[in-house]
């Protein structure tokens, strides 16, 4: 439920702060006082629109803020979602804020951090319905009639097990169709994959082989230079000349050197360490080149070879796959297709078995879940009717058109027929009114008359307020075209509704205004020059007095009016609650 709602700069609203209870709250007061715009700040709260030309006039931007209660039934998908988005701060109010600026985007925040309007929209349709004369048509359309059916009939564990065994069905002939088109052009494919297996696996290749290849072809084109080059080195370093002494042999004399010096002067032993060190590593240096001038390998054969063998193995790679790994892998993926499409007729024949197992369980679920659909509908029907009764729609017809339709792959019915069925069943359904005597039954869509639809709007709500999850619900100004002993039983049942939701009523109605539990009166004043819209929450006695004012004038007649209407409001709570 909403508990507070602060509103700056919005149409001609300077500053407001409201907070609301449980129950029935009406606002009344004067056409064009900013009744609907305290709605509309609502509605941009919870993900609708929000232009600039809501702002008030010489403001650079409009702040609207709103706390709301998180519903019990709603909690697990609301926390969900703020968690998924690091929103989550407490797991009983949630913070709505928007932002409409003059100049640059608006800015929709939960909890005070910025997010998308379509995730504000998404939570904010767990939290409140709002039902106006232009809503009527966009709530009541046909796909939301199963669903309304539903909650009433408590279906929620038929649906449920349905839908398993639909997913499951769904998968089977999913895997069918695959199957069978693939059967269709086997022939093609079964001689791709042999091809490409057969090449991938006639290359025997290792992974990281390619690397060692091209090391090896690098010694190989390079083989002349590579000798020249390890030949010099090693003669530097052990053949001496008539001119000069091999590197070796002068290291050798160095040694012999400093070995004489640390006999004499022990301060110099650790060059003796240093010395006999580096002619051990000269010494391992010079084995290391003799054998490396010993390996190096001129063939021009073996250099074709991994000339070739690389080449295959570029090709392989622009075929399948970035690296020898990848291409082997591909090989796996491709013999597993070729099994499965050289079985393919084998698995057909098991899924369609599978399948005929399934649409027989799918058949009783979506029986059982069109029954208690059909016994709900009735009951329904019988209540709405009487809700519209009392609504003085005597003689109006509701009733709940539940229909198949036939398809050659849907499931087979007692009667033989075969009926189409999707995620939610086998039924279509659709809401039927007639408003009067000897009138057919005509969607409920149809109906053009306001003052009708809204006592239908208000009739199936009441029938359905267990059923109906969304804990506020906002009516603007569904008493339009209905009088004022209509307006009294309209209040009873919107109290009536109080008791499992918060209610929000806009109405120019005195009969129904006595019933709400809190009475906002929203006037406009002149302040400053400005007009301002103010919102008042009414006592006792200047309650009497808006009510008054609404029979036609404050008016000690309309007092005593007001005072009646009051008292028969009392008394019908009163019976209720005790009742």
């Amino acid at each position: 439920m909403i508990k507070e709602l602060r509103i700056e700069n919005f149409a001609i609203i300077d500053r407001l702060d409201l907070v609301f209870g449980k129950g029935l709250t009406t606002f009344t007061g004067e056409t064009g006082a900013g009744k609907s715009i305290l709605l509309d700040a609502i509605k941009a709260l919870i993900g609708g629109r929000a232009e600039n030309t809501m702002i008030r006039s010489d403001a650079d931007r409009a702040n609207l803020e709103a706390i709301f209660a998180i519903p019990a039934q709603h909690k697990k998908e609301i926390l969900r979602l703020l968690e998924a988005e690091g929103l989550l701060e407490n797991e009983d109010e949630i913070l709505f804020n928007r932002e409409i600026r003059r100049s640059g985007r608006n800015i929709a925040r939960l909890n005070g951090r910025v997010v998308t309007v379509s995730l504000m929209r998404e939570i904010g349709s767990y939290l409140v319905d709002i039902h106006g004369q232009s809503e009527h048509l966009s709530l009541l359309t046909v796909r939301q009639h199963l669903h309304l059916l539903d909650r009433f009939a408590n279906n929620l564990e038929h649906l449920n097990n349905y839908r398993i065994i639909y997913q499951a069905v769904k998968k089977v002939r999913d895997d069918l169709e695959e199957l069978r088109k693939a059967e269709q052009d086997a022939a093609r494919q079964t001689d791709l994959l042999k091809y490409q297996i057969q090449e991938i696996e006639a290359a025997k290749l290792q992974p990281g082989e390619e690397k060692v290849l091209r090391r090896e072809l690098s010694r190989l084109a390079n083989a002349e230079k590579l000798a020249s080059l390890a030949q010099n080195a090693y003669a530097l370093l052990e053949e001496n000349s008539p001119d000069a002494l091999s590197v070796s042999d002068m290291l050798g004399d160095v040694a012999k050197s400093v070995r004489s010096l640390a006999q004499i002067d022990h301060e110099l032993d650790n060059l003796v360490d240093q010395s006999e060190t580096i002619n051990s590593l000269v010494a391992d240096t010079s084995r290391t080149l003799q054998d490396y001038i010993e390996q190096i390998e001129y063939n021009p054969k073996r250099l074709e070879q991994t000339e070739t063998r690389l080449g295959l193995i570029s090709n392989l790679k622009k075929k399948y796959g970035e690296d020898e790994t990848a291409v082997i892998e591909f090989a796996e993926t491709a013999r597993i297709k070729f099994e499965h499409i050289s079985h393919a007729e084998e698995r057909i024949e098991e899924l369609e078995q599978q399948e005929t197992i399934l649409l027989q369980k799918l058949t009783g679920a979506a029986r059982t879940l069109s029954e208690t659909r059909q016994e709900a509908a009735g009951i329904l029907s019988d209540r709405v009717e009487l809700e519209l009764s009392e609504l003085k729609m005597a003689g109006a017809q509701f009733s709940v058109s539940i229909i198949h339709k036939p398809s050659e792959t849907g499931i087979v019915m007692s009667d033989g027929q075969k009926v189409g069925f999707n995620s939610n069943g086998i039924d279509h359904i659709e809401f039927l009114i007639a408003p009067n005597p000897g009138e057919g039954l005509k969607p409920l869509v149809k109906i053009a008359s306001g003052g009708e639809t809204s006592r239908l709007m208000l009739a199936l709500k009441n029938v359905l307020a267990n059923a109906d999850t969304i804990p506020t619900l906002i009516f603007d100004e569904i008493d339009q075209g209905i009088g004022g002993r209509v307006g009294a039983v309209v209040g009873e049942k919107l109290w009536q509704l109080g008791g499992t939701h918060q209610v929000l009523c806009v109405t120019h109605l005195p009969q129904l205004a006595a019933y709400g539990k809190q009475h906002f009166h929203v006037l406009k004043k002149i302040i400053s020059g400005r007009t301002q819209t103010v919102v008042e929450v009414l006592d006792s006695t200047r309650r009497q007095h808006e009510l008054a004012h609404m029979f036609g004038g404050d008016s000690e007649a309309n007092r005593a009016t007001a005072q009646e209407v009051l008292e028969t409001a009392a008394q019908f709570k009163d019976k209720f609650t005790s009742g």
